[in-house]
Order: C-alpha cells, then sequence, then structure tokens
C-alpha cells in the first residue's frame, strides 16, 4: 500500500511538473467568463492540454483530498443568482371574499409587487423579505393569517429550473445543433429533455419545415421591438382541388409572458406531435386535412432572451417606455378589444401595464396585422387557444368583463369541460374550468350590477381579440403546469408530462371542432380494421364513456 501511494504521489509530481511547463495553472480565472465573479489581475497562459490538467487535479485530490474551499464553493452563475434574488420568497394568500381581494390588490400596487398568480381562491406574491412586514401591515386581519409560504429561497429555486448545466447563458446559442432525433415516442426526443433558447428554437422549426415540406411551412409572424423574428410553423395538407372556400385555422400560441418557459417548450412539443402523427393517427390525419394549424412557441422573443441571459423572471416586453428605467409592456394587455387605459394600472414600472393606448405593444400589433393579412387571403380562424403557466385552469372569453357573456358560451363551456375531463382522465391531473373575467374581476358590488378590477385589469387580451375581432369563437387560455409548488420555475421534468396531457386536451379540441364531440378518435382505435372512417361507424351511447377512458389510458402508457 505504501508503495503504491508513492508511485501515485511521484506521478503527480511528474505530471505537475509537465502541466507547468507547458504553462497550465489549474487554479486560473477564466477572464472572458461573464459569470465569474472575480477578475485576473494579470495575463494568464492559455490552457493548452486541459486533459493532463484533469489528470493532475484528479491524481493529487485522490491522494490528499479535495481543496476545501475548492469544494464549498458553489458554482459562479449560483452566486450571481443570489446576488440577483436575495432574500426573496413566495408568498400564497387565500382570498376569500371580495374585500380581502380589494385590499391586496391595493397593496401590492402600493409596493409595487409581483403578483405571480391569482385566481378565486388565492393570490401568489413575490416579494423581498424586508417586504413582507410592510404588506401585512397593509391588509385586514383575516388575510394576515391566511398567508403560507410557497417559496422560501427564491435564488435556490431559480437556479434548480435552469438548464442542465445551471447556466442559460452558458453558449453562444447560434453555434448549438438542433436537438432533434427520430424516436417512436416524443418523450425520448432530446429537444424535449430540457428547455431551449431561442435560436435553438428557431433552429428546430426550419428543421421541421425540411423534414416534412409537405405539410410543415416556417413562417414569420412579423418583427419585435428589438428586431426579433417571431417564429411559427404552419401544419396543414393543401387542398389539391381550387380553393372554393376560406381555409379553416387554429393558432396555438405561447411564450407571450417571458418568464412562462414551461408554455414556449409545450407549443414546440404539440407541433412535434402533431406533425408526427399525421399519417399514423386517423382524427389527426382528418384534421391536418381539413384545418391550418399555426404554432407561435414564442411570441415575445425580446422578453424571453432577457429571461434567459439576464433575468430568469422577467416578465413583459423589452419595448422602452415613457419612464426610462422601467421597460416592457405586458403583451397580453395591449390588444385592442376593450382596452381599458383608464382602468388599467397605468405605472410602467407595474407588471401588467398595458401601454398609453391600444397595440401599442410592436410584437401585439405584428400578430394583429398578421391575423388581418391572413383574412384577406382566404384563411378564416375559427380558435386560438393561448398557453400560459400557472395554475391549471382553462379559461373562455371574455377576459374584460363578466357583465358581458360570448354568444356560444354553452358551447365554450362545453368544450373546456370536455378538455379538463381529458386531461384527468390521462393523467389524474385536474384543471379547472371558468370565465378568463374570474382571473380579472372579481364579484359584484352590492346593489348594482357593475364589476371592478381585482389583481389586473383583464382588457386588452389577445383571446378576446381574437374571438371578437377574427370571429375565433373556440378561443381559450390554459394556464398550464403546476399549482404553486414551483410556479414559473417548472423542473425540466414535467416538459413531457405537460406536453402530453395538452396533446390529449388539443386531440380532443380538434375532434370537437370536426363535429365528433371528442369520441371519434376513441371509436376509431376499434375500428382499425375496417376502412370506414369512424365518424361513418357509430359508437351506442352507453359504450362512449367506457371507450373514451380506456383509448386515454392507452395513449398514457405509449
Amino acid at each position: 500500500m505504501k508503495v503504491s501511494i508513492a508511485c501515485l504521489a511521484a506521478s503527480s509530481l511528474f505530471l505537475s511538473q509537465v502541466v507547468d511547463a507547458a504553462g497550465i495553472d489549474a487554479h486560473r480565472v477564466i477572464a472572458n467568463n461573464p459569470y465569474t465573479l472575480d477578475r485576473p489581475t494579470e495575463t494568464s497562459n492559455p490552457r493548452l492540454f486541459p486533459f493532463l490538467t484533469k489528470l493532475r487535479d484528479s491524481t493529487i485530490e485522490f491522494i490528499f483530498g479535495r481543496h476545501p474551499t475548492k469544494a464549498a464553493a458553489p458554482p459562479p452563475f449560483l452566486n450571481q443568482l443570489r446576488a440577483q434574488y436575495a432574500n426573496q420568497l413566495v408568498l400564497r394568500f387565500n382570498v376569500s371574499t371580495a374585500d380581502e381581494e380589494g385590499a391586496l390588490a391595493d397593496a401590492v400596487g402600493r409596493l409595487f409587487l409581483d403578483v405571480w398568480a391569482f385566481t378565486g381562491d388565492y393570490v401568489d406574491v413575490r416579494l423581498h423579505q424586508d417586504e413582507v412586514a410592510p404588506l401585512l401591515s397593509l391588509l385586514p386581519r383575516s388575510l394576515r393569517h391566511s398567508q403560507s409560504t410557497l417559496i422560501h429561497d427564491l435564488a435556490a429555486a431559480v437556479y434548480k429550473s435552469l438548464p442542465a448545466d445551471g447556466n442559460p447563458g452558458r453558449s453562444n446559442p447560434h453555434n448549438d445543433a438542433p436537438l432533434l432525433i427520430s424516436s417512436p415516442s416524443v418523450g425520448d426526443n432530446l429537444f424535449f429533455q430540457d428547455y431551449q433558447p431561442l435560436a435553438v428554437i428557431v433552429r428546430w422549426l426550419r428543421l421541421l419545415e425540411a423534414m416534412f415540406p409537405s405539410y410543415v411551412e416556417y413562417i414569420t409572424i412579423g418583427k419585435s421591438f428589438e428586431k426579433r423574428d417571431i417564429p411559427a410553423i404552419r401544419v396543414g395538407v393543401p387542398s389539391a382541388e381550387p380553393i372554393t372556400k376560406a381555409r379553416k385555422t387554429i393558432v396555438v400560441m405561447g411564450g407571450s409572458h417571458a418568464r412562462e418557459w414551461i408554455s414556449t417548450t409545450t407549443v414546440n412539443y404539440l407541433a412535434w406531435s402533431f406533425i408526427t402523427a399525421y399519417g399514423k393517427e386517423r382524427m389527426i390525419t382528418k384534421l391536418l386535412d381539413e384545418f391550418d394549424m399555426v404554432f407561435i412557441p414564442v411570441a415575445n422573443p425580446d422578453g424571453v432572451e432577457y429571461s434567459w441571459h439576464v433575468d430568469r423572471l422577467w416578465r413583459k416586453t423589452r419595448q422602452q417606455t415613457n419612464l426610462q428605467f422601467c421597460r416592457g409592456l405586458d403583451l397580453d394587455r395591449t390588444f385592442g378589444f376593450e382596452w381599458d387605459g383608464s382602468r388599467v394600472q397605468r405605472d410602467p414600472c407595474s407588471e401588467s401595464y398595458g401601454g398609453e393606448r391600444p397595440f401599442q405593444a410592436i410584437e401585439a400589433a405584428e400578430i394583429a396585422n398578421w391575423a388581418r393579412n391572413q383574412t384577406w387571403n382566404n384563411v378564416r380562424f375559427v380558435g386560438l387557444v393561448d398557453l400560459h403557466s400557472y395554475s391549471q385552469q382553462i379559461m373562455y372569453p371574455y377576459s374584460y368583463t363578466c357583465s358581458v357573456d360570448p354568444p356560444n358560451l354553452e358551447n365554450l363551456e362545453e368544450l373546456a369541460a370536455g378538455i379538463a375531463k381529458s386531461i384527468r382522465l390521462a393523467n389524474g391531473e385536474s384543471y379547472t374550468v371558468t370565465s378568463a373575467c374570474e382571473g380579472a374581476v372579481s364579484a359584484k358590488e352590492s346593489g348594482n350590477e357593475r364589476f371592478w378590477s381585482r389583481i389586473e385589469s383583464g382588457g386588452g387580451s389577445v383571446v378576446d381579440w381574437f374571438y371578437h375581432e377574427m370571429r375565433a369563437h373556440f378561443s381559450y387560455q390554459i394556464k398550464l403546469r403546476d399549482q404553486g409548488s414551483y410556479g414559473f420555475l417548472l423542473p425540466r421534468e414535467h416538459i413531457v408530462p405537460t406536453g402530453e396531457e395538452i396533446f390529449n386536451a388539443m386531440k380532443y379540441y380538434g375532434d370537437y371542432l370536426l363535429g365528433n364531440n371528442g369520441i371519434e378518435s376513441i371509436s376509431e382505435v376499434n375500428q382499425d380494421d375496417v376502412n370506414t372512417s369512424a365518424d361513418e361507424v357509430p359508437v351506442p351511447e352507453g359504450e362512449t364513456q367506457t371507450l373514451f377512458t380506456q383509448e386515454l389510458r392507452k395513449r398514457r402508457l405509449r
């Protein structure tokens, strides 16, 4: 044993001399690393032989143990995160009355706090530890005792949510090849094993067009404030017959709020799933024969880029406002239908700032102009699915008010309930169904029919605009996982499960639009040996629910 140790020591000494002679400094600071806190005081020799350096260090650590300061040092990027989100946390307030909600909304506005989620039951607020006491002092006693801490250490939670190496700015994304493999299961695709930056997403979308040129087309919706493309793909089989009527189109959009990474990756997941299922699943094949689907994964490219490289929790666009130090607009509050600048939070520093006029956000104007141009080119929009996070809700128009019901309210509620049920039967996740106004306005004031704003205004929503202006009468906003354990910092392990449950939801949605009330794809599976279309083979009414449940469970096991 002594001989072995002596040999290892001699080897480490020899390696030290070799690497020193080669000009290798194992403890030097990388001068060009933007995430390194300490800066070098003198020029270091380049690392010429990294393998020898690693071999030398490993040998020394094997004999003498890991250096205590090296073992305890956190990753450099974690130090940066701790400085950025130091002593921040997320609180949940269980709200039960309109008075409590009004008091909380007023307090949040006065302290300029970041509201993460608001439902009929709770409101999640991000704040600094030093702001907890001032906030509680502004609230009624009932709210002070009905709050709990969801995230105790926000910096650590942000770090855990980052890509696998813990540094979203790890490399130049333009040099990264799209991660795409052909596999029988979407869950096996490397692209969906982690969150992907904007440049990789664009290259991936272009690759989809190259792989499936007959029914996939890469398009650009418009330009952002910082002149980035708003990328999208159109999926659908062009008709061989002369065009005699408008092509029905469904829009699936994500990434309106930059920090909601799961919405962007879920749009990509849906696009890949529908593309690869064409010609294999009869219902999807029929859907893409009759409808076009436009997938817009990053509606807010400037904000998404900023969330990857500067502030993981950035929400708005990056457009300049009338206050130089408060940039950005809430993209989902700047569309023209029922834009309510008279009532919305008019402070540019607010996370819900909708601008000084309708369509002030460049990205909203570009999306609206694209949609109008499409209608002039024989396109008829039938639905919009706008993905967000978090809180697991399926929300239908209108967002701006609860005092006006959409004309096809019963159909919207029926389809939303079916979507929620398909998700629940597939994997047990519960999504609630509500009007989008319930997330923005509260109950009636006593003695009249007027509604008043709650945490933020509901006017200027893209869902309302597509529903009313584009006549897309099956428009929804779906808030994805989870219900607060991680919030916007959903771990990568949830990418595929979230994508699967929304893929099930979208198949039900598409089947409903085909006129089959969500059951055609179920009957198809039981008629694979019959050449007749499933909608021509009636399913007995008593067996419909059984078939529905069985098929969803089968798909979950695939």
